[in-house]
């Protein structure tokens, strides 16, 4: 399952963006957004998904549990 960000507690800090390794992260009208195609959940590269490391609010980046965890390629 790719991460989302709660957009109501997003604070527009923009830490995370610069932290997410596949580029997923962007900021629309002072919030941030995660794209789901390009989010791997940091599977390969961190022990935990940076944006979840970085935000300074509790529980705003969270797995987006309507869509399918991320497969990395065989």
């Amino acid at each position: 399952m790719p991460f989302k960000i709660i957009a109501s507690q997003c604070t527009g800090c923009s830490a995370c963006e610069t932290q997410c390794p596949n580029l997923a992260i962007s900021e629309r009208a002072g919030v941030f957004l995660i794209d789901p195609e390009k989010c791997t959940e940091c599977a390969a590269y961190f022990d935990e998904p940076q944006c979840v490391a970085v935000c300074p609010v509790d529980n705003t980046c969270v797995l987006d549990t309507t869509l399918p965890r991320h497969q990395a390629p065989a």
